[in-house]
């Protein structure tokens, strides 16, 4: 069963009269313990999708569930619950996800503190984090005195204090070089292979989409795609990734051809579809249909 299911998910903003559709019916599932990158062009909706399931914003319409969570039907207290317990959420910018007169220790308590949690097993559960991601050295450092590599593995454990079974990262390697994004991108592959969390991240870079097995790609408000990836061994023992790309069909049966396929073969308003034996086959229409 899915840790994570929305079904036909719209969100509708309203400035005046001005109405913006951000999700326009977009399906998601993602299991227990998968790790799963979302990417999108700016404007696609992928970051309206990690507030939803970070509790930040509400649905508009359709089906939101996280856990035993119905997204759709919480109260405000609920949001408060929810965001404390299932879900941990890692912002781009740095600073956002830390607190500058507090050091590593003391802010990795406090998502603790907020929630009743004992000050012994508060200072265990620190000590635990900081060891995992390899940053037992800023324990007693405020932001100032890290890298960005080193904010960015704090506020992994920030997010992580509560036992959450839910990491929604977004953008967390944007303001980072290749090396450290390299870094701290290994840290939430590690907390998803040792501690078993669920991980969505959201991203533009193509090196860090590339490293899960499940990229998932939103276009206009909607999944569109997907590239799955498995490593594959060959007759004399050498590895390779596999990654093979998926359009996404909705409850609807409705597909989005990529754009080159469709500039490519000049489809344009109508196609012909033809069904064969074990496929479907698409072609531009008659010019004179």
């Amino acid at each position: 069963m899915s840790l994570i299911l929305c079904e036909s998910l719209v969100r509708i903003y309203q400035t005046g009269s001005i109405e913006v559709q951000a999700l326009q019916g977009l399906d998601l599932s993602v299991d227990a313990g998968e790790m799963i990158a979302v990417v999108g062009a700016s404007g696609s909706g992928k970051s309206t999708l990690l507030s939803i399931l970070a509790g930040i914003d509400a649905p508009t319409a359709g089906r939101a569930h996280v856990d035993e969570w119905d997204l759709l039907a919480m109260s405000r207290a609920d949001r408060v619950r929810y965001r404390r317990q299932t879900v941990g959420f890692v912002r781009q910018q740095t600073a956002s996800n830390l607190v500058p007169y507090l050091s590593a220790r003391q802010v990795i308590d406090l998502p603790m503190a907020a929630a009743g949690t004992p000050k012994r097993a508060r200072r265990e559960r620190a000590g635990e984090l900081l060891e995992t991601l390899g940053i037992t050295d800023c324990a007693d450092r405020r932001p100032a005195q890290m890298s960005g590599g080193q904010q960015q593995r704090v506020a992994i454990a920030v997010a992580l204090a509560n036992r959450p079974r839910v990491l929604l990262a977004d953008e967390p390697t944007g303001e980072l070089d290749t090396t450290t994004s390299a870094q701290v991108f290994e840290a939430l592959r590690q907390v998803n292979r040792e501690l078993g969390v669920t991980v969505v991240v959201v991203t533009h870079d193509p090196a860090v989409s590339g490293q899960v097995e499940r990229t998932v790609a939103i276009r206009d408000g909607r999944t569109s795609s997907e590239v799955l990836r498995r490593t594959a061994t060959a007759e004399n023992g050498d590895t390779h990734v596999i990654a093979e790309e998926y359009a996404v069909m909705d409850r609807a049966g409705r597909v989005q051809i990529p754009r080159e396929y469709r500039e490519a073969l000049a489809l344009t308003k109508r196609v012909r579809l033809a069904l064969e034996a074990d496929h479907i086959t698409m072609s531009p229409a008659e010019k004179d249909a």
